[in-house]
């Protein structure tokens, strides 16, 4: 199409230099104007390309995959993932211009500067997947990890999740031993989970026995075992500064008669590992409404020598002997 407009502008009508000349300046102009109109095109296109960008649409899967297992009731659970710096880059320029900074009530250094997408508070995971601009947020931390301000999302108003200091005290520690590679924080209210705290003491050591129990895939899964906070109000410092202590040790915390917190490198391992540690749960909730006593499980020693085939290392805390 190119060649025989050109053959035609040159052979043609290059003998007539003014009718030629008024073309190709006609032409330029209307190829400049194309391009403006293009470029103002593609910035709205390139807008949407925060919601068209792979980890948005994985975050909003994962929303929604949580909502549909039934672990979001109304605006019940969060999660946030830590952005990677190339994808900063990439949706840098179509960010809403810097706001007011807001405290964070607590201190997270060694997050500072970093950019976060987030659940809002009293949002509902139902509603993630049809409207993730009013549901969600991209927010900023400043130099000192102490402020973040809202850089994207939140369209109708609103602030992010009341469990924000819990997810950054979190995501601090795990990038921290990580080295980085540990970015999502997941919060689900998980109905078999929760079951279990009302009737199982409420240690570290009994939680993860009778989970590794209750499904041989358990101890490879989640080989560091769950920590378990008892009951806290949420929100606060409090249960932000015990949850982040726990996390030091584990992958996984169970709140006492509330849910489950778990953190990992990506949308799916997190989703995975909380979704194993429900289905274990469910299934410990089963036998228990059968029998207060199992007639066979699986060993100490069987523990072991999973461990060995799948070359994972258990601590021997909860290898311990049953009376």
């Amino acid at each position: 199409m190119w060649f025989c407009e050109s053959f035609f502008l040159k052979i043609v009508y290059k003998p007539h230099k003014t009718i030629y000349n008024t073309l190709v300046n006609n032409k330029k102009q209307l190829k400049k104007e194309i391009n403006t109109t293009e470029n103002h095109i593609n910035g709205r296109i390139y807008i949407m390309k925060i919601l068209e960008s792979k980890f948005v649409r994985g975050f909003i899967k994962m929303a929604d995959d949580g909502y549909q297992q039934g672990w979001h009731e109304r605006n019940g659970g969060n999660l946030s993932y830590r952005l990677k710096p190339e994808e900063v880059e990439m949706i840098k320029p179509r960010l809403n211009a810097p706001g007011e900074w807001t405290p964070i009530g607590v201190e997270v250094p060694g997050l500072a500067g970093e950019f976060f997408l987030v659940t809002g508070s009293g949002k509902y995971f139902r509603n993630i997947i049809v409207d993730p601009e009013v549901c969600l947020a991209i927010i900023e931390l400043d130099e000192t990890g102490t402020n973040y301000r809202i850089r994207w999302g939140l369209v109708e108003g609103g602030r992010p999740t009341s469990e924000l200091p819990t997810h950054l005290m979190n995501h601090e520690v795990k990038k921290k031993l990580t080295n980085g590679r540990h970015r999502v924080i997941y919060h689900a209210h998980t109905t078999n989970t929760i079951a279990l705290t009302f009737v199982l003491p409420l240690d570290d050591k009994v939680f993860t026995r009778e989970l590794w129990e209750s499904a041989t895939e358990c101890p490879v899964v989640f080989p560091d075992g769950v920590g378990v906070v008892g009951w806290m109000v949420p929100g606060g410092r409090e249960i932000a500064v015990k949850t982040a202590e726990l996390m030091k040790k584990y992958d996984v915390v169970i709140w006492a008669h509330h849910g489950m917190f778990c953190s990992g490198e990506d949308f799916d391992l997190t989703f995975g590992l909380l979704h194993t540690v429900e289905k274990s749960a469910e299934i410990l909730v089963k036998i228990l409404s059968m029998t207060p006593r199992k007639l066979q499980t699986i060993t100490p020693d069987n523990f072991r020598a999973l461990a060995k085939d799948f070359k994972v290392s258990l601590p021997e805390e909860f290898l311990y002997e049953k009376e």
